[in-house]
């Protein structure tokens, strides 16, 4: 009976988050456990059981490890994981198969690719055999990534909704490596550019059409896997840039065509791919003049994207101005929640707000607020998956309301407002610390949707941020440069 093991290892980096990620912040699975976890999820690894759990098939689960992003991960909890990553599947003694679910824009204190260094270290002890990676499309391609995976599949939505789909699709590619079907070829070309913005919303946005043709080519007699991965901009490695891979059934120099043909496509149009952010005081001024909820998205201090959670600024502006709406305002401060716990529920306490992670950026803000309810903060995201805030209280200031964790979680569905007794829905304003991953949740009940240009580890203003280990030339830090003269020739 063929053998195949699975894991899954995921945390989105942003080098720009001072609080580093530790081994405490990781949700960690074993064997039984990681299935049990994640079967009933909308997980890659539960789209890939759906696919992988046949009669004739023996599934090994190994482990799986799931961060919210944040600041690079510390070398003792990466070696730590590293080392029970390939423990949990080596385990299992000889294997025909893999399966892996990586984020792809993991990076360490001291270990700039951990994703390559896991699959080179398990290649050591599984030696030649398929392993099909699955990725976000926010990965960062590395050469030893792409030597040591059979193939990848990345994501091909944004905001993200494919994840049980792409581990379909990844599944369903190792079951045709196991069976001898294909010969995967994958041709990578290089794109020296970094993107944010809405046109990279693929249902409306120019980055669909580049996503589109990559489906097309999956859909293809010989094709194999396709997408545009535009790596996490804030994940300042060496390797940080655009990537086009296509693997295709033995036809090498086909796949090399269609990768240079969406190359070109983005290079193209790459100044379309720069956000367009809205002034703070002004973003204030426009949530008070419309009528129905306005969505403010803090894409600069983005726990989706790795940001440290604790900025006021949008806060700060709200009182400054006299912001008289309902507003609903989340918050990372471990302090305040301690000061509301010691409080008690009903209370008036006077607190320091923000910049307890992240005070080079954040001055603590002083208010004074009413304790109005009190939480555990283990509550379920929208997808199956558990959240862990920790101590969590709501507090309220004037016509403001607050969720204020202990630690960082998503804030990009209704999910984690709704489990603490917020419904969205009831206020005029509410911020989300999400760049757009949060328009498959609010855009059904937005009035209005305000990008802020706010200050953050995660700004999409990418000028603002500190970049030094990035390859460069890269637009948009750059512009003008030499770049290969294929990607000059005109796209079709």
């Amino acid at each position: 009976m063929p053998r195949i093991a699975i894991g899954e290892l995921k945390q989105e980096t942003a080098n720009f988050n001072p609080t580093p990620t530790v081994y405490e912040h990781f949700a960690v699975h074993f064997g039984d456990d990681l299935l049990n976890a994640l079967r009933d999820s909308r997980t890659e690894i539960a789209g890939a059981l759906t696919v992988l759990d046949q009669p004739e098939l023996e599934i090994l689960p190994g482990m799986a490890a799931r961060s919210v992003s944040g600041g690079p991960i510390t070398t003792d909890t990466l070696d730590r994981l590293t080392d029970e990553f390939v423990e949990a599947i080596s385990r299992h003694g000889e294997l025909d198969a893999a399966y892996l679910c990586l984020h792809g824009a993991m990076a360490g204190e001291t270990e700039n690719d951990p994703e390559g260094r896991l699959l080179e270290r398990l290649r050591e002890v599984v030696g030649d055999i398929p392993i099909v990676v699955s990725l976000d499309l926010h990965a960062i391609i590395t050469d030893r990534l792409v030597r040591h995976a059979t193939a990848l599949t990345p994501y091909h939505t944004y905001p993200h909704t494919d994840q049980y789909e792409t581990g379909e699709r990844a599944a369903k590619l190792l079951l045709r490596l196991m069976a001898n079907e294909v010969s995967p070829t994958t041709a990578r070309v290089e794109l020296p550019m970094l993107v944010r913005g809405d046109e990279l919303l693929t249902a409306t946005g120019m980055f669909g059409e580049a996503i589109r043709m990559c489906q097309e080519i999956e859909s293809s007699p010989n094709g194999l896997a396709a997408g545009v991965i535009i790596g996490n901009a804030f994940t300042d490695v060496p390797d940080l840039q655009s990537n086009v891979l296509v693997t295709l059934d033995g036809d090498e120099a086909a796949a090399e065509e269609h990768a240079w043909r969406i190359a070109r496509f983005m290079w193209e149009r790459r100044r379309s791919f720069v956000a367009q952010l809205t002034p703070l005081d002004e973003s204030i001024r426009l949530a008070a003049a419309t009528d129905g909820l306005t969505v403010l998205s803090d894409a600069a201090d983005a726990t989706a994207s790795g940001a440290s959670g604790d900025s006021n600024a949008i806060l700060r502006a709200m009182i400054e101005q006299q912001f008289a709406k309902r507003a609903l305002v989340p918050i990372v401060d471990g302090p305040a929640v301690a000061a509301a716990q010691a409080a008690g529920v009903g209370a008036t306490v006077t607190v320091q707000l923000g910049g307890v992670r992240d005070p080079d950026r954040f001055t603590p803000l002083q208010a004074t607020a009413e304790v109005v309810a009190l939480h555990d903060g283990d509550f379920r995201y929208e997808d199956g998956t558990i959240g862990r805030a920790g101590g969590t209280a709501v507090l309220r200031i004037g016509s403001i309301t607050l969720l204020v964790t202990t630690e960082s979680v998503y804030v990009v569905g209704r999910a984690v407002f709704m489990s603490h007794g917020l419904d969205p829905r009831d206020f005029d304003a509410v911020v989300v610390k999400s760049p757009n991953g949060f328009r498959t949740h609010y855009e059904s009940i937005a009035a209005r949707v305000v990008p802020v240009d706010a200050p953050g580890s995660t700004s999409a203003n990418l000028l603002s941020l500190p970049f030094s280990n990035c390859r460069r030339p890269v637009f948009p830090l750059d512009d003008n440069f030499p770049v290969d003269p294929r990607l000059e020739q005109h796209s079709t």
